[in-house]
C-alpha cells in the first residue's frame, strides 16, 4: 500500500479528495430534496387538468409544470416521466391564434405561453385541448395551436389517463 501510495502525485490525491468533497453536498442536496416524495418511484406519470385562462398566471404557473419533468430528481429516475395536459375552460382561449378580447400586454404573455407549449410538445409532452370548451365559448377549433390534439370531451381524456396511472394534478 505504501508504495502505491509513493507512486501517486499528492497533487492527483488532493484534487481528487476536494472533487470528492464537492461533489458530495450536491448529489444529496438534488436527491434529498424528494426522498420522501420519490422513495421507491421510478417514475412519474401526470396529467394536469388545467382550466385557468389568465395569460400571465399560465406562465408562471407552466414553468413548475414543465420543471416535473426536467427536474434532475425526476429524469434521474429509472423510468422516463410521462407528461399530459388537458385544457379546458376559459384556457382554451389561450390556445388561439384569435387575440380578440386581449389587450397588448395579454398578448405578449399568450405568445410566451404558446411558446412554451411548443417546445414541451418537442419535448414529449402529450397536449389535448376539450372540443366542447372551444364551441361553448364559441372559438373556431381551426384557429388552435397545432401541437395541440383536439379531444371531444377533456375530461374523458383526464380519466383516460388516470385509469392508465397517471396522477391528476388539477390547476384551477
Amino acid at each position: 500500500m505504501r508504495q502505491i501510495m509513493k507512486s501517486v502525485p499528492l497533487n492527483f490525491m488532493v484534487i481528487l479528495l476536494m472533487a470528492l468533497l464537492l461533489a458530495l453536498p450536491l448529489s444529496s442536496s438534488v436527491a434529498g430534496e424528494y426522498d420522501n416524495a420519490l422513495e421507491g418511484v421510478k417514475g412519474i406519470d401526470v396529467v394536469f387538468n388545467v382550466s385557468s385562462g389568465n395569460p400571465a398566471f399560465a406562465n408562471v404557473v407552466f414553468w413548475a409544470v414543465r420543471d416535473t419533468y426536467q427536474n434532475e430528481a425526476v429524469s434521474s429516475l429509472s423510468e422516463k416521466p410521462s407528461v399530459a395536459i388537458v385544457f379546458h375552460g376559459k384556457v382554451v382561449k389561450l390556445l388561439s391564434s384569435d387575440r380578440s378580447g386581449f389587450d397588448e400586454k395579454e398578448r405578449a404573455e399568450i405568445d410566451k405561453f404558446q411558446t412554451t407549449l411548443r417546445q414541451m410538445a418537442k419535448e414529449g409532452a402529450k397536449l389535448e385541448v376539450c372540443l366542447y370548451a372551444v364551441n361553448v365559448l364559441g372559438m373556431d377549433p381551426a384557429t388552435i395551436m397545432p401541437e395541440i390534439h383536439q379531444v371531444g370531451n377533456g375530461f374523458i381524456s383526464v380519466a383516460g389517463y388516470q385509469a392508465q396511472g397517471y396522477s391528476v394534478v388539477t390547476i384551477p
